[in-house]
């Protein structure tokens, strides 16, 4: 009995360690993502840093589970006005990528940045 709980406690560590695993690298492809997109508009990525606002489970285009994360990031144009934007990776491909524009309204990029 006692090796049937050790073995369950080794497996629950080992599925934690490979989702913070994974997690880091969407983290990692998130930012890589949002700096292009800035860079395309010649803005700034505030903080060099993405934030994870939401998490759940999809269905990619071979109907297999995978994680969507949407994250969000603060960017600037002229270095005084933050604006926000939100990207929505559904495995490690972009669903969507949102960009606030100075005006208030939201741009959607249409063509999706490279990938891994």
């Amino acid at each position: 009995m006692d090796d049937l709980i050790t073995l369950l406690v080794l497996a629950v560590f080992g599925l934690l360690a490979w989702f913070w695993a994974d997690s880091l690298r969407a983290r990692e492809l998130a930012l890589r993502i949002c700096a292009q997109a800035c860079a395309k508009i010649d803005a700034q990525l505030l903080d060099d840093t993405v934030a994870l606002r939401r998490i759940g489970i999809a269905r990619n285009a071979r109907g297999n589970a995978v994680w969507r994360r949407t994250y969000n990031f603060e960017y600037s144009l002229d270095r005084q006005q933050r604006l926000r934007g939100s990207l929505t990776l559904r495995g490690r491909i972009v669903e969507t990528l949102a960009i606030q524009s100075p005006e208030g309204g939201t741009q959607f990029e249409q063509d999706n940045p490279p990938q891994e």
